[in-house]
């Protein structure tokens, strides 16, 4: 999606440090020297840096705590609540005065769950300075002239307060650290004590990164458009926590905030923060309704707040944080003409540092060199989107999705049998119908498995295979109108590429990657803090479908307002269901596949009926964002070619995790949240 001619804001900033140092350069020249000025000016334009350089100290760095003010009391103790702030900087930049930008990683997990692949914890040495810090962020980027902060969430770790889970107090509790960062919060040296110390150090530039639950909160943070956060980095990112829990009243996980909050809380903190955990629970109904306490959390109406860059990354097939968090922020960012990049891969939740990795630091170092140093480094001219078509292949787009792309209602047709039809750009009659009855057993992958015949749990419509590639790059839309036979009802659509392939295991434990013995190094490392972490590799598997793009609904939500309202058995309904976003090829020889059905196992919790429902074809459509629009459907659609064959020992497809759906995260644990 190109950015709209309304954008308020320019596709990228000024380089105002870079332009006002060249500017004083040549006003501070003495008029005699004028002629030699002008002759050096072509000299000092190509020395200007392009990329920080790892000159300073690691091992001498500063490491030190503050604790920042939030103004919030979120635990009701009659005072505002503090938050932990563990920093590392270069000592150099201290001692000569150079205030420096800051990286800053904001999250619940630091004491009780560990960050990245092998699961890092923060460590304090005995006088409770931080001593090592997880991930590579601060091993990296602080010898190249960054600081780094570490923030606990409220109610975790070393912090005050409670945890909220996407609210008005973890929100705020970021956001006072970037005021602070910038001159406009206070600190103190203590979570208890009265002295008072500032970020005398920092230029008041800040860039927020993180994965799952980090980088929510930065989408968070930069929907306030706080002054001084210039980038984010977002990474496998919520934007609505409403989303989280319930896609169109559909409940996608056994357990709500409430337990999440328990989960990652200080265990210093659950007496004080019952109240705040019985209202998560109070606002999140399991009717799937849109609450206050919904719309509070929901960061996609605020994108017009944004002031700061958005570097996305995600995994098309993470079944955790899952697509449409991305697909929703992305489009409403580009309304609003948010500066972006995006990255998304095969993978599931899973860090880029643990799918491509060297590329990865390389990319990142140049994008905060450009944000947040000002450097010109050239990142602004280069392509917007990085697809991973196979595993660790990856291709580039101008824009994303890009032009030309254009959403096109594609309808299903009956087959020869029931439950096995055809899907097309014509509409069916009036009359004609298919039914399925929910079997909350099977998954989508037994449905992809069975789409050439007719089962009772599913309907499935299926293009010929195709004479040409064809691409889809967006979120999609299905428009179903069904009749139940109870008074609840699940509904599911899925979108299949059938044909053989071999892409990346997301169902597997690393959800894409294996982790090896071996390690790579990358940044400087103390005695407590190593930059050193295990190497991975892709994790594939050989299939003979892949599901690219999912989504859910209650049919009891069939007016999309957030309202559950109850069903009529025998009466008819119209529903449209969002699809996650995703950018797959349907290579020729393939066929693209639309499956409707009820319950997905392992992704969708079952209602307490198992209804059949009679679906009315000439109701039914979806809406696909197809690169080349219609004609490219029908191109691809045309002609008579044979289909691919299947590969020895190609298995149907990848299986839907089956743990995913009790309060899933990175690990198969009954209360994880979104790590």
């Amino acid at each position: 999606m190109s950015i709209p001619a309304r954008a308020r804001r320019p596709k990228w900033r000024t380089l105002v440090p870079t332009t006002v140092a060249a500017m004083t350069a040549v006003l501070l020249v003495p008029a005699g020297a004028a002629q030699g000025a002008e002759e050096a000016a072509p000299q000092a334009a190509a020395a200007r840096p392009t990329e920080s350089k790892p000159v300073h100290s690691y091992d001498k760095a500063i490491r030190e705590s503050v604790w920042v003010d939030t103004r919030i009391d979120g635990d009701k103790d009659g005072k505002t609540d503090r938050v932990a702030v563990d920093i590392v900087r270069p000592r150099e930049t201290d001692r000569s005065g150079r205030r420096i930008p800051v990286i800053m990683d904001a999250s619940p997990y630091y004491s009780c769950c560990g960050r990245g692949n092998e699961s890092q914890k923060k460590t304090y040495d005995d006088k409770g300075n931080p001593d090592r810090f997880p991930l590579f962020y601060d091993n990296y980027f602080v010898p190249r002239g960054y600081g780094y902060v570490a923030v606990d969430f409220t109610g975790t770790n070393r912090s005050d307060g409670c945890v909220d889970v996407g609210g008005r107090s973890e929100i705020a509790s970021a956001k006072a650290v970037v005021e602070w960062l910038g001159g406009r919060g206070t600190g103190y040296t203590s979570r208890t004590g009265a002295t008072r110390t500032s970020a005398s150090w920092s230029n008041g530039s800040t860039g927020m990164i993180g994965k799952s639950w980090d980088g929510t909160v930065a989408n968070g943070v930069a929907a306030t458009g706080v002054k001084g956060l210039k980038t984010i980095v977002p990474i496998g990112a919520i934007s609505s926590w409403y989303d989280y829990y319930f896609q169109q009243g559909a409940d996608l996980y056994e357990g709500g905030p409430d337990d999440l909050a328990g989960y990652v809380e200080h265990p210093d903190r659950t007496p004080a923060c019952k109240p705040v955990k019985q209202a998560l629970a109070d606002g999140a109904p399991l009717n799937g309704d849109r609450t206050r306490m919904w719309a509070e959390r929901d960061f996609v109406p605020d994108a017009g707040n944004v002031r700061a860059s958005v570097f996305a990354v995600h995994g098309m097939q993470d079944l955790n944080v899952r697509t449409n968090h991305f697909g929703k922020w992305w489009d409403a960012l580009a309304d609003e003409g948010v500066t972006r990049k995006v990255w998304l891969s095969q993978t599931g939740h899973v860090d880029p540092f643990d799918f491509r990795r060297a590329e990865w630091v390389k990319t990142l170092h140049r994008w905060f060199d450009h944000e947040l140093m000002g450097y010109d480094n050239g990142i602004d001219r280069e392509p917007m989107a990085d697809i991973e078509r196979a595993p660790d292949r990856w291709t580039t787009d101008k824009v994303w999705p890009p032009r030309g792309t254009d959403a096109t209602k594609v309808r299903p047709q009956k087959g020869s049998s029931a439950g096995v039809g055809s899907l097309g750009l014509k509409r069916a009659k009036p009359g004609t119908t298919e039914t399925f009855t929910d079997d909350p057993g099977l998954d989508e992958n037994a449905w992809a498995t069975k789409i050439d015949t007719g089962t009772p749990e599913k309907a499935g419509f299926a293009t010929k295979p195709l004479s040409g590639d064809l691409r889809l790059s967006g979120s999609s839309k299905v428009t179903l109108k069904v009749t139940p036979s109870t008074t609840s009802a699940n509904l599911s659509a899925v979108l299949v590429d059938l044909g053989p392939d071999t892409i990346r295991n997301y169902g597997a434990a690393g959800e894409g990657i294996k982790t090896l013995a071996e390690r790579s190094c990358w940044g400087a490392s103390t005695t407590g803090d190593s930059s050193c972490f295990k190497e991975t590799t892709a994790n594939t598997a050989a299939v003979g479908h892949t599901v690219f793009s999912r989504g859910w609904a209650s049919l009891a939500h069939y007016r999309g307002d957030g309202r559950a309202r109850p069903l009529t058995p025998g009466r008819t309904y119209e529903i449209t269901i969002d699809l996650a976003a995703s950018d797959h090829v349907v290579p020729a020889g393939h066929r693209l596949a639309l499956i409707v059905a009820g319950t997905d196992a392992g992704l969708v919790e079952a209602p307490d009926t198992r209804p059949t429902l009679g679906l009315d074809l000439s109701g039914t459509s979806a809406k696909l964002p197809f690169v080349g629009g219609e004609r490219a459907f029908a191109r691809a659609t045309s002609g008579n070619t044979a289909a691919a064959p299947l590969a020895p020992g190609a298995r149907d497809g990848v299986s839907v995790p089956q743990d995913l759906s009790r309060m899933p995260g990175a690990l198969p644990l009954p209360l994880e949240g979104p790590r």
